[in-house]
């Protein structure tokens, strides 16, 4: 099976799952357009990163959700970022981001031992200045790709899902359980 195929499927589960509680879910998440291939390769330009090939097939179904309608959360308590808030949201970090103003409390041996790394591709917020991101630049022990939560204020670093549909299943399996 595709990865392309896997993603849709996996939005289609977003999309049933959040229904279940709330009919209109689908229309409340305000998803945008699936990205052009054109769309996603100027985001690897500007970004200096390979994206992995999930994301890039997660983000050709639905670019993103559109924020200023008040969006619902298409998982936990995350916002998908349109492309052009990934890149707002990335020239922040860079810009804005000190890490010494912080301590380290846990960086796994998967994730490089930094508090940010603009090799990180932030697609997620929970609005309150925390991220979720992509990791282009994995320790030698972790895995291209592999997903992680960027914490504003809290040096905790260690990823959740080796990638992004497997970090989709895993809050898919979440909410099932709860």
């Amino acid at each position: 099976m595709s990865e392309c195929t896997i993603a849709q499927q996996l939005w289609q589960r977003i999309f049933e799952k959040g229904s279940l509680e709330h009919p209109d879910f689908r229309e409340k998440l305000y998803v945008q357009p699936g990205a052009t291939k054109e769309e996603l390769e100027e985001l690897e330009n500007h970004l200096a990163v390979e994206l992995p090939g999930e994301l890039k097939d997660f983000y050709s179904v639905h670019n993103g959700q559109v924020w200023d309608l008040g969006s619902t959360c298409f998982l936990r308590n995350l916002t998908l970022s349109p492309i052009e808030q990934i890149v707002e949201d990335w020239e922040f970090l860079n810009e804005e981001f000190d890490p010494d103003d912080m301590e380290v409390e846990k960086i796994a041996p998967q994730v490089k031992p930094l508090l940010w790394n603009p090799k990180w591709v932030p697609i997620a917020s929970n609005g309150g200045g925390d991220h979720l991101c992509i990791d282009t630049d994995p320790a030698e022990s972790g895995k291209f790709g592999q997903v992680l939560m960027f914490y504003h204020d809290w040096g905790y670093r260690v990823p959740e899902a080796s990638g992004l549909f497997e970090f989709v299943e895993l809050c898919l399996k979440e909410e099932d359980e709860s």
